[in-house]
């Protein structure tokens, strides 16, 4: 019974228990899901929020590399504006140029006609006279028409003649002297945009030693040291009485730099013995290269010269040690091209085209003394090797006139390279051959009648010739000094020009008694 009793209990429990715990159940899920709805909303509006956020960002981002762009692109059109206004600035200049040329093509045009008219006022005066000439001859003459005509044509034929040989020769000697001062203009602007600097080199160089006590260790027992040096090096160590002083004999410049170098870190090492000679002319020919390619590159950075073969670049640096008449032939190459370069801007010509030749013309000089034939001659050989312009081939063959040039350019270069070798002090000159020239200057100028005495003054640029009053007038001083310079143009060779100054002198001496 109580079994029964407690097992009734125990269903009644769970009859009222189960739905009461349904409930519960039932409300703590609905309070879990209102809780996780309630989580995914708060979860949303953080996500609302930091996306907001970010698109703040990141038009913030945007906006500040709009504003650099813009700041770049402001940069760019400013330097575009200098650019723009440089460029205007030429071509103001150019139209400045144009005008002035207009202005002096417009004066010549007036001068001609006016010549032309003047021509045409003097037909008229001969036409006249011819007239009047007709009629005296049939008056005095009694001659015929025809027979007067033909006597008529025949003299006014001469006169004509010689009108017209005069009104030539006047017109040429004006043509002339313009073209002269014209070429004058354009030399001298080119000579003074372009200044280089001439060296003058022997064949020796001096090595400064520390102290005497620096020539034992450098000759060696027995001579081993210096024998080791001149066998490397291929030149002669002369080491005489001179305190404190080593020099180097030898013809080649490339080979003496290197023993210059060799011996200068020898004496700084201290160590001296046919190892380390051996080993130093090794670094001297190593450093020798480098500053060969390095002035290759100066010389076509200067000059603006653009697409050399490095070879050649090379060969261009090699003519640092190359003189020519005691004139480095490096600095003349970079003077020749700057020289052709600013006459073909002058004239309108190519700039690039003449530069680049006027570089180039010497070229054949870099490897002379290991080839057979002339500068000029190895010069279009390594030219057409490394395949160059054939302007600039023609250029370097014709600067010494060894062929007919056929480009302008190539005349240019033709006259930058006697600039260049003309300028005082640029080449040098031994004392025999200078003493010569100017002892030919002077039997030139006594040779002709009438001269009492000459002088070859300023360095052979000036004979100045004294004549004697008596025997030469003032006329004949013109012809005489025209005689002068023809004879001494036809049987002497001499850069630049020679002035020829004549003077007549008359005394009158007299004594108050």
């Amino acid at each position: 019974m109580n079994i029964v009793i407690t097992i009734v209990a125990v269903l009644i429990s769970l009859a009222i228990g189960i739905p009461i715990g349904m409930a519960y159940r039932k409300k703590i899920a609905e309070s879990k899901i209102q809780g996780a709805e309630n989580e995914a909303k708060r979860l949303i509006d953080l996500a609302k929020i930091e996306a907001e956020n970010l698109k703040k960002e990141e038009i913030f981002k945007a906006k500040e590399e709009i504003m650099n762009s813009r700041k770049e692109l402001d940069q760019e059109i400013k330097e575009r504006r200098g650019e723009v206004q440089k460029q205007e600035s030429r071509l103001i200049q150019k139209e400045e140029n144009l005008e002035k040329r207009e202005g002096n093509f417009e004066r010549k045009e007036k001068e001609l006609e006016r010549e032309a008219q003047e021509i045409e006022k003097r037909k008229e005066e001969i036409e006249e006279l011819h007239n009047q000439e007709m009629v005296e001859l049939q008056k005095i003459a009694s001659l015929t028409k025809e027979e007067a005509k033909t006597k008529l044509l025949s003299e006014m034929d001469k006169e004509l003649t010689a009108e017209k040989a005069a009104l030539i020769r006047e017109k040429e000697q004006k043509e002339k002297e313009n073209a002269i001062k014209n070429a004058k203009e354009i030399l001298s602007y080119a000579v003074q945009k372009c200044a280089a600097d001439h060296s003058q080199e022997t064949t020796v160089s001096i090595v400064a030693l520390p102290n005497d006590d620096m020539k034992g260790r450098i000759i060696g027992r027995e001579g081993r040291n210096i024998k080791a040096l001149e066998t490397l090096t291929g030149i002669d160590l002369i080491i005489d009485d001179t305190p404190e002083a080593v020099v180097l004999s030898g013809f080649d410049p490339l080979r003496r730099e290197v023993a210059k170098i060799a011996l200068e870190k020898l004496i700084d090492d201290g160590r001296i013995h046919p190892a380390k000679i051996e080993e130093m002319v090794e670094k001297a020919k190593e450093e020798v290269e480098t500053t060969i390619k390095e002035e290759g590159e100066r010389a076509v950075l200067e000059t603006g010269v653009i697409g050399l073969h490095p070879d050649i670049v090379k060969l261009i640096g090699k003519l640092k040690y190359r003189t020519s008449y005691g004139q480095n032939v490096l600095n003349h190459s970079i003077e020749v091209s700057n020289l052709a370069r600013i006459m073909a801007e002058e004239l309108g010509l190519d700039p690039k085209l003449a530069r680049r030749a006027g570089l180039l013309h010497d070229i054949g000089k870099a490897l002379d003394h290991d080839m057979e034939g002339t500068h000029v001659e190895i010069g279009v050989e390594i030219l057409k090797k490394y395949k160059e312009n054939n302007q600039v081939i023609n250029a370097v063959e014709a600067h010494h006139g060894d062929v007919e040039p056929k480009t302008l350019e190539a005349v240019l270069v033709q006259a930058a390279d006697a600039i260049s070798a003309s300028r005082p002090g640029a080449r040098r000159e031994t004392v025999e051959a200078y003493i010569k020239r100017l002892q030919n200057l002077e039997e030139i100028a006594d040779s002709f009648d009438g001269v009492e005495k000459s002088f070859a003054i300023q360095a052979g640029r000036e004979i100045r010739i004294i004549v004697k009053p008596d025997r030469i007038t003032d006329d004949q001083m013109t012809i005489l000094a025209r005689d002068v310079s023809k004879k001494i143009e036809s049987e002497m060779e001499y850069p630049g020009q020679i002035k020829v100054n004549i003077i007549r002198e008359t005394r009158v001496v007299d004594y108050a008694k």
